[in-house]
C-alpha cells in the first residue's frame, strides 16, 4: 500500500468510529424525533373537569435533554463519566426536561419546565459526558480511548441494542400467490407515528381490485377513490395511466358507474364495514376511517385526500402492468426493500409508547384528584419515576414495545474483534424455527452491506447477520431536502 493510503486510512479511522451511523441514529432520535413525538401527542383534553369551567386543556411543548448526572443520597446532583456507572451499577442517563402549560377556557393557567424521566446515553454520542474530549483527556477519566463508543451502560452492565432489519415501510410491494384466490397480491404497510397498518390489494376471479385496510375487508378501490373525491371516471383513467387505455380499469369503472358522488361512495362502504347506525353517523365514521387509516403516512387530514386517490391509482397501474408481465413481481428479500432500525428508531419506539402510558396515568390522576373536589396543579400529577423505570426495565431486560424479545443484549467482550461484531450486529424479526429458505439465503444484493460469512449455525443461520466493517447506515433524508433535489432535477408537483 502506498504512503498516500496509509495517511487515509489512519485518517478515516482517527475521524470516523466503526459504529457511527449508529450514534448518528441516536443523535438524531435525541435531536428531532424526541420532539416529534411530543408533537404527536401535544394537546391532553381531561374528559373530567371542574364544573365551574367550559374548556380544559394541558399542552405539552418543548422537550430538551441534559448531559448523564448522578444524584447522591443528599440529593445533590453532579456529571458522571461511564467508568462510575459500571462500577456502581447505577445507568449513564440523563434528565429530560418537558414544557408544560395548561389553559382554562383558552387563557393560559400555569406554564412550567419539570423533568419528566431519565433517558439512557449512548456512549461516545454527542450527549455523552466524553463528547469532544481529547484522547488524553478520556484516558485521565479512566475510559478506554479506543472504545468504540454505541452501546449504553444500565444497572452497571453494558447493553448494545442490537439492529432490526424489516420490511420497508410504506412501500408497494406486489408477489406472486399461487395459493391465494388472487393470483397476484399487493402488500403496504403504512406508518405514521405509533400507526403501521397493513393494506393488502387483490384482483378477484370478477375482475374487480379490492382493498383491505382495518375494518374495511375487500372493498373495491374503485368505490375508495369516489369516496376521496375522485367522481369522474376518465380523471381516474387518466391518473392510472396516460399511455394507454387499460380494459381492467374500464371492467371496474363499469361495475361501479352507478355511484355518482362521494355520499354514496361512503355509505357503500360503511354498508360493507357492517355499519348500521344513521346516515349520518356512519359517513362520518367512514369519513374518520378514511381519513386515519388508509394510508396514514400520506397524511390523516381532509388536504390528503386527493394524494391519497393519486396514490392509489399508481398502485392499481403498478398492479396491472405485472399482471401483465411488463414490470417483475418485488423481491422482498433485495436490499432495497429492507429497512434496518438502529439505536435511534428503536429508542424512538420505546419512548413512543411509553409517552402514552405517563399521559395516561397523568390524565387518571388529574381525574382521581378533581372528583374528590379539588383542582391539582400539572406539576404534582407528573409521575418522573414511571418513564424512567419503564425505559430501563425495557434497556435491562430487552423485551421491547410490540412483543420483540431480545432487542436489548449484554455486550461480548471476549477480544476487540467480538465486540465489534457484536455493536455491528443485524437480526431479523422472522421466526427460528421456521424453514424461510429465500429469508436465510446469500442474496447479491448483501455485497459490500452485510458480511457474507459471518452469521452463526443451526437454526439462526442467515436470520442473524453483521454489517460489513466499514457499511454506513444513512438516516432517513429530510423529505423537504429530497424534494428540493427532485424538483431541481425537474419533477414538477400534481395537485
Amino acid at each position: 500500500m502506498s504512503n498516500h493510503g496509509r495517511v487515509l486510512l489512519k485518517k478515516y479511522f482517527e475521524e470516523r468510529s466503526l459504529v457511527q451511523s449508529d450514534i448518528d441514529s441516536f443523535n438524531n432520535f435525541i435531536d428531532f424525533e424526541l420532539q416529534k413525538i411530543i408533537d404527536e401527542n401535544k394537546e391532553i383534553v381531561p374528559t373530567i373537569i371542574p364544573q365551574n369551567i367550559e374548556e380544559f386543556k394541558i399542552k405539552l411543548e418543548k422537550i430538551k435533554v441534559g448531559k448523564p448526572e448522578i444524584t447522591e443520597a443528599d440529593g445533590s446532583k453532579r456529571p458522571i463519566m461511564p467508568i462510575e456507572a459500571r462500577i456502581r451499577k447505577i445507568s449513564y442517563a440523563a434528565p429530560i426536561f418537558l414544557t408544560v402549560s395548561s389553559y382554562i377556557n383558552g387563557t393560559q393557567r400555569e406554564s412550567f419546565e419539570t423533568q419528566i424521566g431519565k433517558i439512557p446515553i449512548m456512549l461516545r454520542s454527542k450527549y455523552c459526558n466524553m463528547h469532544g474530549l481529547k484522547r488524553e483527556q478520556v484516558i485521565e477519566m479512566g475510559e478506554d480511548p479506543d472504545d468504540p463508543g454505541g452501546y449504553f451502560v444500565i444497572n452497571g452492565s453494558e447493553k448494545v441494542l442490537v439492529k432490526v432489519e424489516d420490511l420497508a415501510a410504506n412501500h408497494f410491494m406486489v408477489e406472486r400467490t399461487p395459493t391465494s384466490p388472487s393470483p397476484f397480491t399487493g402488500r403496504l404497510f403504512s406508518e405514521h407515528g405509533s400507526y403501521k397498518i397493513l393494506h393488502n390489494f387483490e384482483r378477484l376471479k370478477d375482475g374487480i381490485f379490492y382493498v383491505s385496510f382495518v375494518r374495511l375487508q375487500r372493498v373495491p378501490i374503485i368505490v375508495v377513490l369516489k369516496a376521496l373525491g375522485m367522481l369522474k371516471d376518465e380523471e381516474i383513467m387518466k391518473t392510472v395511466t396516460s399511455e394507454k387505455v387499460l380494459d381492467e380499469v374500464y371492467i371496474n369503472l363499469y361495475e361501479f358507474s352507478d355511484i355518482k358522488n362521494s355520499e354514496d361512495a361512503m355509505d357503500y362502504l360503511a354498508k360493507k364495514a357492517g355499519i348500521t347506525q344513521s346516515r349520518q353517523i356512519r359517513l362520518e365514521r367512514i369519513q374518520d376511517m378514511l381519513d386515519r387509516y388508509l394510508l396514514p403516512n400520506i397524511g390523516t387530514d381532509e388536504k390528503s385526500r386527493k394524494l391519497k386517490a393519486y396514490n392509489l391509482c399508481k398502485m392499481i397501474k403498478k398492479f396491472i402492468y405485472i399482471e401483465r408481465g411488463i414490470v417483475p413481481t418485488d423481491d422482498k428479500d433485495h436490499y432495497k426493500n429492507k429497512r434496518i432500525k438502529q439505536s435511534g428508531d428503536l429508542l424512538a419506539d420505546l419512548f413512543r409508547v411509553n409517552l402514552k402510558v405517563l399521559i395516561s396515568d397523568l390524565l387518571y390522576n388529574f381525574q382521581r384528584i378533581v372528583k374528590r373536589g379539588k383542582f391539582p396543579s400539572v406539576k404534582v400529577i407528573i409521575r418522573e419515576k414511571l418513564l424512567t423505570s419503564r425505559i430501563q426495565s425495557a434497556m435491562a431486560t430487552g423485551s421491547w414495545v410490540g412483543g420483540r424479545k431480545g432487542i436489548s443484549q449484554r455486550i461480548q467482550r471476549r477480544n476487540y474483534l467480538d465486540l465489534l461484531s457484536h455493536l455491528q450486529r443485524v437480526v431479523s424479526p422472522l421466526s427460528a424455527t421456521q424453514e424461510n429458505f429465500k429469508a436465510r439465503a446469500l442474496h447479491p444484493t448483501h455485497l459490500g452491506r452485510l458480511c457474507p460469512i459471518e452469521t452463526p449455525e443451526g437454526t439462526n443461520i442467515g436470520l442473524k447477520k453483521n454489517l460489513s466493517i466499514l457499511s454506513d447506515i444513512t438516516n432517513n433524508e429530510p423529505e423537504k431536502d429530497l424534494l428540493k433535489k427532485l424538483k431541481e432535477m425537474g419533477l414538477s408537483m400534481v395537485g
